[in-house]
């Protein structure tokens, strides 16, 4: 999900100004965040995902290639496919969605089985990494399992020419309480020094500020 500059300058001026007043039930304390290594000796099965607006999508009616078809789950979260119309997709898992395809197609054809897969995953906000500031291409990047900041970084282009790498900032929230926490970040250590205790694990929905150098 890519914004023009314009929009990403606005966003990344309202974000700095919350972080530097103080986000509501924000926890600044500088926190670290353990190391992560580059490579998982004990990757896990992240949490199930989520259908995103403007994911594109599969759905597959078996033994009914008239009913099957491929799109992009529009702006507003629906979908409309052969015999359904305006059906909810966002929030959903694809079983959920599946399911919910195969009542409505029930109505017109005997035990449909229904499938549908995720071709160009985009995710819901709570599970994208969005990265602002002083990076080569600031974005909103769909979490996968095990995601650690070098992975982000990478899909961003890494840190612009005046970056203040070291002085990034991750903002994450607690799904429990719906409390944010900052912890310090050492970006710049990472990617130009080879630090790998620099290099942490994220999590869906964390938001990594990286503002510019004074100098």
């Amino acid at each position: 999900m890519r914004l023009s500059a314009k929009s990403w300058a606005a966003l990344f001026a309202s974000v700095s100004a919350l972080a530097l007043t103080g986000c509501a039930g924000a926890d600044r304390v500088g926190r670290s965040l353990p190391a992560a290594s580059f490579v998982g000796s004990s990757d896990q099965v992240s949490e199930n995902y989520l259908i995103g607006a403007l994911d594109e999508i599969t759905v597959f009616v078996w033994r009914n290639p008239e009913l099957s078809t491929t799109v992009q789950v529009r702006p507003d979260g629906r979908i409309t496919t052969p015999m359904v119309t305006d059906m909810i997709a966002v929030g959903k898992t694809p079983a959920q969605l599946a399911e919910d395809v195969r009542v409505v197609l029930a109505q017109y054809i005997q035990d449909p089985l229904v499938s549908v897969m995720v071709n160009r995953p985009q995710g819901t906000f709570s599970q994208q990494i969005r990265v602002v500031g002083a990076t080569e291409r600031p974005a909103a990047i769909p979490y996968r399992a095990n995601m650690t900041l070098l992975d982000a970084m990478i899909a961003v282009g890494g840190l612009s020419e005046y970056a203040a790498g070291d002085r990034a900032r991750l903002v994450r929230t607690d799904r429990a309480t719906g409390r944010q926490q900052e912890y310090d970040l050492r970006i710049a250590s990472l990617l130009r020094r080879g630090d790998v205790r620099a290099n942490v694990r994220l999590e869906p929905g964390d938001l990594i500020i990286i503002p510019e150098s004074s100098i």
